[in-house]
């Protein structure tokens, strides 16, 4: 899921949608408006699911979009290699999410963890 916002407003820290993917916003440089044009705001983004540096160019009155990310907590149900089967602890829903490097040996089956959800995808937090 993702909202519409003026690319003037998007702030560091933040996020947003570049390439169908959302990024963290992490360098934002605006130029001022010269004789003839608008001034423009160059936003350099991180991957949050795939980690590439992506960035873009755009006049600050444009529109681009931001996406809805949610923080949620499941529960493991079982570790099969590097995937866990999470099931979430609202709706209990049950899928399957990639264990990072770094967590590999801290997941436990049964305990409940934090994940994020953005535009269908999900990622240990």
């Amino acid at each position: 899921m993702k909202e519409q916002t003026e690319i003037g407003k998007i702030k560091e820290g933040r996020y947003i949608v570049i390439e169908d993917e959302p990024c963290r916003v992490v360098g934002i440089a605006t130029s001022k408006p010269g004789k003839h044009g608008a001034a423009k705001a160059r936003i350099d983004a991180v991957g949050i699911f795939d980690g590439v540096k992506r960035s873009i160019v755009s006049p600050v009155s444009a529109k681009t979009y931001v996406p809805v990310v949610e923080r949620k907590s499941g529960q493991v149900l079982s570790i099969a290699g590097n995937m866990a089967q999470l099931m979430d602890m609202k709706d209990f829903t049950n899928f399957e999410v990639a264990i990072p490097e770094e967590k590999k040996g801290s997941i436990e089956v049964g305990k409940e963890y934090m994940y994020i959800e953005s535009m269908g995808k999900k990622k240990f937090d």
